[in-house]
């Protein structure tokens, strides 16, 4: 017998907010004949804030793994919206940099996404926000501690 109803956790929640979130925003971008994920919206948004950063800082960053970041920076390569450097002291390395077609197209999407998360959002006060942050962010270190742990008690 199953002693936790998993519905009942933040787990299935969070997946499933996760999912409607990019099922609405790439329905979004299509609709405005925008040539963009919601994958590719927060690699564009973090070299906006941090041009330069590695292919591995940007897999870590957006907690991707090494294979799927590769292939998303490939299809942004293709798009024009990022270049990508070899580093020369260690050719393993790559830095990524947003091109001009990669910040205009992000800043062409910035009002759809805040609109979509104040939709989102909509009826919930923000101290509630404030809060539901602070508890998943609680929850994210002890997951991290779980993992750091070589077994789990049970």
């Amino acid at each position: 017998m199953i002693s936790v109803d998993f519905d009942d956790t933040l787990i299935p929640w969070v997946a499933r907010l996760n999912l409607e979130f990019t099922y609405l925003s790439n329905k979004k971008f299509r609709e405005q004949h925008i040539n963009l994920s919601k994958e590719q919206w927060i690699v564009l948004k973090y070299l906006n804030q941090q041009d330069g950063l590695t292919q591995n800082d940007l897999a870590f960053i957006t907690h991707r793994d090494k294979t799927s970041m590769t292939r998303l920076i490939n299809n942004m390569e293709k798009k024009g919206y990022i270049r990508r450097e070899i580093c020369e002291q260690d050719r393993r390395i790559n830095h990524i940099f947003i091109k001009k077609s990669g910040r205009d197209i992000l800043y062409q999407t910035v009002p759809i996404m805040t609109e979509l998360i104040r939709m989102m959002q909509d009826g919930v006060s923000s101290d509630i926000i404030e809060e539901t942050i602070k508890t998943l962010k609680k929850v994210q270190i002890n997951l991290k501690q779980i993992s750091e742990q070589t077994h789990i008690e049970t």
